[in-house]
């Protein structure tokens, strides 16, 4: 199944090809904003703001109490966990 991961966007790495780095459950990725870039969110007001991830690609800003609610059920079910051991297995 995919799913969308909500993820923290911790730095902008690459403001010309919008990549951000994220915090996605303790661990760090870089996935590509231009899906979150509007006139409400440029790169550089996306620092710590909530948005979820698939495949690499943060596809809307979300509510931060929405992200920790949707983390906390993804990791009741074992979603949570099964997405990170397949994202692990991607980077290697």
């Amino acid at each position: 199944m995919c799913l969308g991961i909500p993820a923290q966007i911790k730095e902008i790495i690459d403001v010309d090809n919008q990549i951000a780095l994220v915090d996605l459950s303790g661990v760090s990725r870089e996935v590509n904003i231009a899906c979150v870039l509007d006139d409400t969110y440029q790169s550089e007001n996306l620092i710590n703001k909530w948005v979820l991830v698939h495949v690499g690609f943060a596809l809307s800003v979300v509510d931060e109490d929405e992200a920790h609610k949707t983390l906390k059920i993804l990791d009741e079910i074992g979603e949570l966990s099964a997405t990170m051991d397949d994202l692990d297995q991607g980077s290697k």
